[in-house]
């Protein structure tokens, strides 16, 4: 069984800002494959499926971001999941908008919500997908940036970025993380290999 987390912040307020990436992708997984995120656990919105012949729980952690830990432990604990069958999806800073890297593994990069998930893991050995938000321009804010809404550009992109990591995500579960990294990793403008 795979543990799917989208990561994010819970409330209305949130739902359409760069921070919230990891939400929509969940969404859209749990649509594309007719899965309900109804069942509440682990402090989650929780909903299990079939993805790629593969049992999957989708989980979008209600904890707020930077305690992203505090509900994928006990999810992977209570249901069994060994780590190397965690995919973490989440907004990335330091990549630019509309770019995707998917790792086996890695530091958090300076994110909050993965160092939380590290620490409470005790490993950093887990697939990620990691969805490149930067608009491109000096920010006064990250944190304001990450936490204000969708620019009019932004908005008219989402989709089909939103549909890239979904697809990516079902090709981890399919097919394994090395084919997923051949096939989806977009190399990041002005990024050397080390940095991505």
């Amino acid at each position: 069984m795979f543990l799917v987390a989208g990561l994010g912040n819970p409330g209305e307020e949130y739902a359409a800002t760069p921070h919230n990436m990891g939400f929509l992708v969940v969404d859209r997984l749990a649509a594309r494959h007719g899965i309900r995120l109804t069942r509440k656990e682990c402090q989650a919105l929780l909903g299990q499926g079939n993805i790629g012949g593969k049992t999957v729980l989708l989980a979008k952690p209600q904890t707020f971001m930077n305690l992203s830990g505090v509900a994928v432990k006990p999810l992977l604990e209570k249901n069994e999941i060994p780590v190397s069958e965690l995919i973490l999806v989440y907004d990335e800073l330091d990549l630019p908008w509309g770019s995707l890297r998917v790792k086996p593994r890695g530091s958090a990069a300076g994110h909050n919500g993965i160092k939380d998930v590290i620490a409470r893991l005790g490993t950093q050995e887990f697939p990620r997908i990691r969805l490149g938000v930067h608009p491109g321009h000096p920010l006064p804010s990250g944190k304001d940036y990450l936490l204000s809404r969708f620019t009019r550009q932004q908005n008219e992109s989402p989709d089909e970025f939103v549909d890239l990591a979904a697809d990516a995500t079902e090709s981890i579960i399919a097919e394994g993380v090395e084919k997923s990294m051949t096939r989806f990793n977009r190399r990041a403008q002005g990024l050397t290999p080390e940095e991505e």
